[in-house]
């Protein structure tokens, strides 16, 4: 018989759809030679929006890609370097499959497993899903009456003051709450009367100990301790998160994840560099550089294309320089026993990459005491006039691959992230992390290599309000004076996260605590003469309609909108342009632009028993993709979600987030990322995200003390099956 095109067409479908209904090993899905493909099929037919994981130990490094089944089922792992994987699925309201061997080339069938139980399933969830059990304190305990009171300290006012604890400002910080390493306690840890004395013990542990009491001192030890002991009492006993995650929809199911291991264990990287953010053409298919703070005294380095590791050493003025983390004098780790991981000396805390391919790292190169003359009071230097200072935790150091060697640079100013400004020609590298010093530090990183005068070609200023209003900067009071309405006065305050704005070139950065914000800095035409800045406060009091709290990272947008990542649960804007009311003067100080502010809530589950809507995700930084290097658009906004295992970007007209979560290993923990195009003419396959796992505790993630971070890559395919 014979039959039209559209009947064929018909005809061809239904076989298809009958060999997945069906689960029949002739796959349906084309293969190139670099590729693995098939049907993911479940009890009840395809399985549509699980993710098949292929990886290898048979290159210098391991490696592994991530993707994601479509309607049918169908999945295409592409373009695989020649090798042996293993493959399974992965997916929520299943478990793992049996891992099946396959290699590039080959069309490969599988059969996804339903999770037998509820809680067999939640073990996949993320750990916001496990953290948001966390019963927090009603907000009728606070203001906190103090140790003889309710335990709480009387300087948290609010629910809010101490939700920003639990969160981005101490908790999680430094890595994610609610993964298998944190809702369980470790049997290797000891035996305990209570669980109550068990976490009491666990909070000593290992070389960051005294930071973790540090903490939970600044949250009232004694209802704190209780609080987490009641969280991990309930899920030793059955009880299970009350949300599930929804599997990858939509967009979500084009995603590509590539991951390289690149660091021994008990290693842990902050961030990674690959291009300058300025031009993500620089450095296209080059290697990747990672800063290692306080666990190696080496960048790591990985090549993506030939899949090698290697380090690069980062040396310092002084060499007996004294290691920042304690190297004895702790308590025993549930991991590590007493074994000392964190040797860093350098502290190489946030790496960029400039126009020439050059990476510029904060670091510490030398004694916290060994401070430059020319930095304090008497010096003849232009800032040091104005603003003298007295210290600076750490500084600056460059790397320059093409000739293998690294400059270090003595700074006035304490750095912690960096930024170079746009458009500029003396590529100056503005830096946060004052050291106390209420100070914003620069280099004109030109006059630098054409003269090698460190000093001359450093700048530091005072966050300055004009306050008078007059448009100029003047003599003005401190923050712990009087404010005088004829006097600019002083904010007395640090960036901690740092963005030049390439709408103007104006510097910005966030301003932690509560409700915190962030400040514009205008360096004027002779800073720091020159240089004013203004203050914006988050949202935040009974009268807001929506609240915010406790910024932390920032960027700004193509059109001069910062974005800037909170620990209250949102992803917020700020648009100057939107302010309607006097920007300088005795009335901006702060909640004086509110009009300005957007807050989009992030997804997943909130914290029991709080008043203040959020998710109870946490946020350490975000970036915007000025070029589009993702794939879903130029200005694209996108924030680390560090207890989603996920990077979230936003869509600003609809306000949706597109979730691009890392399903394996579980506990994915990123702080800074980049775009790169490393081939601007293969479409999709010639760009992406990289970044690098950022959490300090990879052992306390899937695979424990055998798990390494990882550098990441997420790119955006068409649809899920594009090769």
């Amino acid at each position: 018989m014979k039959t039209t095109g559209i009947f064929r067409g018909v005809a061809v479908l239904c076989t298809a759809l009958l060999a997945v209904a069906c689960g029949g090993s002739d796959s349906q899905v084309a293969v190139d030679a670099d590729d693995i493909g098939g049907v993911v099929t479940g009890p009840n037919g395809p399985e549509a929006g699980v993710w098949v994981i292929a990886e290898t130990t048979d290159l210098p490094t391991k490696f592994s890609r991530t993707v994601v089944t479509d309607d049918l089922g169908q999945y295409v792992v592409p373009d695989l370097p020649d090798a042996s994987y293993d493959v399974w699925v992965r997916g929520y309201g299943l478990v793992d499959s049996a891992k099946v061997q396959a290699a590039p080339g080959e069309s490969l069938d599988l059969t996804a497993v339903s999770a037998p139980t509820v809680s067999a399933a939640a073990q996949y969830y993320p750990g916001m899903y496990w953290y948001s059990m966390l019963n927090v304190p009603a907000a009728s305990e606070f203001p906190g009456t103090g140790p003889q009171g309710n335990g709480f300290p009387e300087d948290l006012s609010t629910q809010a003051h101490y939700l920003r604890l639990v969160k981005t400002d101490r908790c999680e910080s430094c890595h994610q709450l609610g993964n298998q390493g944190t809702r369980t306690i470790p049997a290797s840890l000891g035996e305990f009367e209570s669980s109550t004395d068990a976490w009491m013990r666990r909070l000593q542990s290992g070389q960051a100990g005294r930071d973790m009491i540090a903490g939970v001192t600044e949250m009232g030890v004694r209802p704190t301790v209780a609080m987490f002991a009641d969280w991990t009492d309930r899920i030793a006993a059955g009880e299970l998160p009350a949300e599930t995650p929804p599997r990858p929809t939509g967009q979500e199911r084009n995603v590509v994840i590539s991951q390289w291991d690149w660091v021994d264990p008990g290693v842990y990287l902050h961030d990674s560099i690959g291009t300058d953010k300025r031009d993500p053409t620089v450095n296209a298919n080059g290697k990747l550089y990672g800063s290692t703070e306080l666990s190696a005294e080496f960048l790591p380095v990985l090549d993506p294309v030939t899949h090698t590791a290697s380090v690069v050493p980062v040396p310092l003025l002084d060499p007996n320089t004294l290691t920042k983390a304690p190297q004895a004098g702790f308590g025993a780790s549930a991991y590590w026993g007493e074994e000392a991981i964190w040797p860093g000396q350098s502290n190489v805390h946030n790496p960029m990459m400039d126009h020439e391919g050059r990476v510029w790292v904060t670091s510490r190169v030398r004694s916290d005491d060994d401070h430059p003359a020319f930095c304090g009071e008497g010096s003849s230097h232009p800032s040091a006039q104005l603003t003298p200072t007295t210290r600076s935790g750490r500084q600056l150091a460059v790397y320059d691959p093409s000739t293998d060697e690294t400059k270090l640079i003595n700074t006035c100013f304490g750095t912690h992230h960096l930024f170079f400004a746009h458009d500029d020609e003396n590529h100056t590298l503005w830096t946060s992390g004052d050291n106390g010093q209420g100070v914003v530090g620069w280099l004109n990183t030109k006059m630098y290599d054409d003269t090698g005068d460190e000093a001359a070609s450093q700048g530091w200023t005072a966050l300055i309000l004009d306050y008078n209003g007059n448009g100029t900067r003047d003599a003005y009071t401190e923050s712990s004076e009087p404010a005088n309405p004829d006097m600019d006065r002083n904010l007395n305050r640090g960036f901690y996260g740092v963005m030049t704005s390439p709408a103007d070139n104006t510097v910005w950065g966030t301003l932690l605590g509560m409700p915190g914000g962030i400040a514009r800095l205008a360096p004027g035409d002779n800073p720091p003469a020159t240089a004013i800045a203004e203050y914006y406060e988050v949202p935040f009091g009974p009268d807001v309609a929506v609240q915010g709290f406790s910024p932390r990272g920032l960027d700004v947008d193509g059109e001069g909108v910062v974005w800037t990542v909170l620990a209250s649960g949102h992803f917020a804007s700020f648009d100057r342009r939107l302010c309607t009311g006097p920007l300088n003067g005795p009335t901006a100080t702060g909640q004086h632009c509110q009009e300005g502010w957007t807050l989009h809530q992030t997804p997943g589950p909130e914290f029991q028993n709080t008043e203040f809507p959020g998710s109870s995700d946490s946020h350490y930084y975000n970036w915007v993709d000025l070029y589009d290097t993702f794939g879903l658009g130029a200005d694209t906004p996108i924030a680390t979600g560090n207890s989603s295992d996920a990077l979230l970007a936003l869509d600003k007209e609809s306000g949706e987030f597109t979730v691009l979560r890392v399903p394996y290993p579980l506990g994915f923990f990123a702080k800074g990322m980049e775009g790169r195009i490393d081939d601007p003419t293969t479409g999709w396959k010639g760009k992406g995200i990289y970044t690098t796992w950022g959490t300090r505790t990879t052992f306390h993630t899937e695979g424990g003390t055998d798990n390494v971070a990882k550098i990441v890559k997420f790119q955006l395919r068409p649809e899920p099956t594009a090769k």
